[in-house]
């Protein structure tokens, strides 16, 4: 099999590293200027619009398949007149407008927080009077890792959030008092087969993705597993997702749903018996999905900003380094550790001891 994957980012690199045990071939296009999967399969530096007209690469392909939501939905329309394309087109055009979305999971009966969409300031001050604060203001589209959004609080100037948000049309949701934040990844084949990996517990600072954490038997998984189900058969799914959400009250509300493999779901590299990039690659391709159940208790710590020169976290037992090759930025993930241990006092004891070297040394925001 041979997959055309649109993005150049870490996930398009899991995903080529993911293929290789597979016999897949693959090859990625990106119109940015850098791509830190190129390394590892053949990179075309190609505007979106152009891609259509790439009759070699088409013609190359058995399937395509995207990497992020950057990805103009329309192009993948004219791609899906000639090759498949997973997730599709119409998945995709829901899944990467935040407005479109939050309409789309209420009319599967998936629960959302209150919202407005707001194209003006005098709709975003319309919005703040009746859902009141605090509140989140977000893109519609793009916006991720904190970007493209703002946390309103009574006293906010509401004009400078504005136009720090630069008119962009955007949405506002009220905020939620939620007690923990969890995601479930979940794949679907071109057969129908799904399979659901164990309902994760993530952390967040500063908007970005700390650690993630699968729960061995988390009350809510039936409720998480649910919806997913509902929302795959109904779309007729084919690849891997996540669906975010906030757990209030003990009820699960949807944050986000990600059409794509996801930072929460990296932990299945060493934590399931098939990893989330996998299940991607065999659903696309119309093969059998794998298991993904919880090999042992695990955790992901992402790399925020810079990877530390010091080898500590290597020299600890089940602790496994994934680097994307990406040159050190603030807020920028360079990578992440994914820790696997015998039980969950060893693992808890392992992630607290890392996760604070990895704060301390610049690796991880502070709390």
């Amino acid at each position: 099999m041979k997959v055309l994957i649109l993005g150049g980012g870490q996930l398009a690199r899991m995903l080529v590293l993911a293929a290789a045990p597979l016999g897949i071939r693959c090859q990625l296009v990106d119109p940015a200027a850098e791509s830190c999967a190129a390394e590892l399969a053949p990179w075309h530096q190609i505007p979106w619009q152009a891609l259509p007209e790439r009759d070699d690469l088409l013609e190359w392909a058995d399937v395509i398949t995207f990497e992020s939501e950057s990805v103009p939905a329309e192009v993948l329309a004219a791609l899906a007149a000639r090759r498949p394309v997973y997730p599709s087109p119409q998945v995709l055009a829901k899944g990467g407008d935040r407005w479109l979305e939050k309409q789309w999971l209420q009319g599967l009966g998936i629960p959302v927080a209150d919202h407005r969409c707001v194209q003006s300031l005098a709709e975003l001050q319309t919005a703040v009077a009746e859902l009141g604060c605090p509140a989140f203001l977000k893109w519609r589209q793009q916006g991720y890792d904190g970007k493209g959004q703002w946390r309103l609080h009574e006293a906010s100037d509401l004009a400078e959030i504005w136009q720090q948000a630069e008119g962009r049309p955007a949405i506002l949701e009220a905020g939620v008092a939620f007690e923990r934040e969890v995601s479930l990844v979940a794949s679907r084949n071109t057969r129908g087969e799904i399979r659901c990996y164990p309902l994760t517990q993530n952390l967040h600072r500063n908007g970005i993705l700390v650690c993630s954490e699968p729960q061995a038997a988390d009350p809510l998984q039936a409720e998480a597993e649910g919806y997913a189900r509902t929302l795959l058969e109904t779309e007729q799914y084919v690849g891997t997702l996540a669906i975010e959400f906030f757990v209030c009250e003990g009820r699960l509300i949807a944050n986000e749903v990600a059409p794509r493999v996801h930072n929460s779901g990296h932990w299945t590299l060493e934590g399931a018996q098939t990893s989330q990039f996998a299940n991607h690659l065999r659903a696309i391709c119309g093969w059998p999905l794998g298991e993904t159940t919880l090999i042992a208790p695990t955790a992901m710590l992402n790399l925020i900003g810079r990877w530390p020169a010091e080898p500590a976290a290597l020299a600890e037992a089940g602790t496994h380094l994934h680097l994307y090759g990406k040159a050190p930025r603030p807020g920028r993930k360079v990578g992440h550790l994914t820790l696997r241990q015998p039980d969950q006092a060893q693992l808890t004891r392992q992630r607290q001891r890392l996760q604070q070297w990895l704060e301390e040394t610049g690796a991880l925001p502070a709390p």
